[in-house]
């Protein structure tokens, strides 16, 4: 069996894919909080996708990727299939987004649905893993102990369903990002058990693999996350919150209120009257 290097490049790819998946688990875990503030049908899916693409996308996969960057197996190159390496972002966020509308949908038997949604995810990011992992081409046979990947599978459920339940129940940034670090622990441990249940037998063959290297994808997909990333942020930031809603609602009811106080006859109202719609949300302390 040929030697297996998991760190390569030292502590650098696995610290960079523990602050990716941490980062990741915040950006949804906040988006999850939008959708259950969310008061229609559009602004739910949007909010549900944006989580979908969070946890799934950055949380997960990417984490995976970056890790493998660090993956190295001593007499054979690596390369990637393209098409599989998509494929396998394309079913981590379709899996998590279908396991967080499970989780935040519907309103009863809501633990029956946290576990549903968790199998459902925790499957979902065990075939992104391994098809992922199928995608790496060598020179050589790839095998699995069944133990450990038993093991991964089973990380991966318990994690998709403890993200769930956060996903339906936290609220305060503080415990949004104590969660997030949770789950970046538990991300990563379901990527290092699954890859310590590899083992490559090597063939001294000389001919070129097909398929991309993993530096080769890393700028195309190193620039996709860094802009899903800005452009998650930037949808959290811009988008009204619960008080803000709370506040606009409070001042259209208040200009209401004083419109139909003022006869139709009456004079223009003042710049500083309520009717004038200079009024701000500050007034309201001050009454």
């Amino acid at each position: 069996m040929a030697q297996i290097h998991h760190f390569d490049h030292g502590w650098i790819t696995p610290t960079i894919s523990y602050v990716l998946s941490v980062l990741g688990s915040m950006l949804g875990l906040t988006c999850a909080i939008r959708f259950r503030s969310a008061s229609g049908r559009g602004e739910r899916f949007w909010w549900l996708v944006l989580a979908s693409v969070s946890i799934g996308g950055t949380a997960i996969w990417s984490m995976h990727f970056v890790a493998m960057m660090g993956f190295s197996v001593v007499g054979t190159p690596i390369r990637y299939d393209v098409g599989l390496t998509v494929a396998s972002a394309i079913i981590a966020v379709v899996a998590v987004g279908v396991g967080l509308a499970i989780a935040l949908l519907g309103k009863g038997g809501q633990n029956l649905r946290i576990v549903t949604g968790g199998v459902i995810a925790g499957l979902g990011v065990a075939a992104m893993h391994y098809t992922g992992m199928a995608a790496m081409k060598l020179h050589g046979d790839v095998s699995y102990g069944m133990t450990r990947v038993g093991l991964s599978i089973g990380i991966a459920v318990v994690a998709a369903a403890v993200a769930l339940w956060l996903a339906v129940t936290v609220r305060r940034p503080l415990v949004v990002f104590a969660a997030a670090l949770v789950m970046g622990v538990a991300v990563n441990g379901m990527h290092f058990t699954g890859m310590t249940a590899m083992s490559v037998d090597t063939d001294p063959s000389t001919t070129q693999l097909p398929g991309a290297t993993a530096s080769g994808m890393l700028v195309p997909i190193g620039v996709a996350v860094v802009f899903g990333i800005i452009g998650l942020a930037y949808a959290l930031m811009s988008a009204p919150t619960e008080e803000d809603r709370a506040a606009a609602a409070y001042l259209e009811q208040r200009r209401e209120q004083a419109a139909a106080r003022i006869p139709q006859q009456a004079a223009p109202p003042s710049p500083g009257s309520l009717a004038s719609g200079a009024w701000t949300y500050r007034d309201r302390s001050s009454r």
